[in-house]
């Protein structure tokens, strides 16, 4: 893996790397985070007796939402053409934490790890949204890439993680 940030000039202007020389690949990523919250908060949430709606579908729309945006959130991100993006939502009632799983994908020449970072924030920050007002002291945390395929760097798969 290259040590040198891309997003420098020679002068240390920031800048756009043109990737428009690269190759097309199929490339993907992986994230998660998760949300701790009351174990009562949870339990509300998979009732669906949430007063805003169904959290769970809400949160997978808004992640869905921003992965497609990441260009206009992080400056120096290119826009590209997803072809997926999947989220899934692992719960765990008693311990009242929720994972949040992202995945993207897209042909192109830059990677997607952005966009499942992203996809995962987001989703996170709309269960806080749609639960605060019974729950004000949920905690976002542990938000990483967890595995990233294709381009010139080949595969990236989080130490910690077994897949």
């Amino acid at each position: 893996m290259s040590k040198e940030l891309t997003h420098f000039d020679t002068e240390g202007k920031a800048i756009m790397v043109d990737v428009g020389e690269k190759p097309l690949t199929v490339r993907e990523a992986v994230a998660e985070g998760e949300i701790q919250m009351q174990p009562a908060t949870l339990q509300l949430i998979l009732a669906q007796q949430i007063k805003k709606g169904d959290v769970f579908s809400i949160a997978r729309v808004a992640g869905i939402m921003a992965a497609k945006q990441t260009s206009s959130l992080i400056p120096l991100c290119h826009p590209l053409p997803l072809s997926a993006v999947k989220i899934d939502f692992d719960s765990d009632p008693q311990r009242g934490r929720v994972t949040i799983l992202a995945t993207t994908k897209v042909t192109g020449q830059t990677g997607v790890e952005m966009e499942a970072l992203t996809a995962v924030s987001v989703a996170a920050l709309t269960i806080y949204d749609m639960c605060k007002a019974i729950d004000r002291e949920m905690v976002i945390e542990g938000i990483c890439l967890l595995k990233k395929s294709g381009g010139n760097s080949g595969t990236f798969i989080r130490k910690s993680l077994v897949l």
